[in-house]
């Protein structure tokens, strides 16, 4: 299987206790993209045009550390 690369962002955090929620979805606009193709996102959204992910984090160092609207790589690889 080849490696993957998507594109996400956070579009919600629930906080729960000493965890936090983090929801992201595919990169998409709600607009045109450019025509010629220079948003990134454009690309990202071609390929994969809907994703979500919901991810719980219990590292007490990484709470708190994300924020709505941020976006993040997602690389993929096949384990084992």
């Amino acid at each position: 299987m080849a490696a993957m690369r998507a594109k996400m962002q956070i579009t919600r955090i629930e906080k729960h206790g000493d965890t936090e929620a983090l929801h992201f979805h595919a990169v998409s606009r709600s607009s045109s993209y450019p025509a010629d193709g220079s948003d990134e996102d454009n690309t990202y959204a071609k390929f994969s045009p809907c994703g979500s992910l919901s991810l719980t984090v219990a590292n007490p160092a990484l709470i708190g550390k994300f924020e709505v609207g941020e976006k993040y790589y997602l690389d993929f690889s096949k384990a084992g």
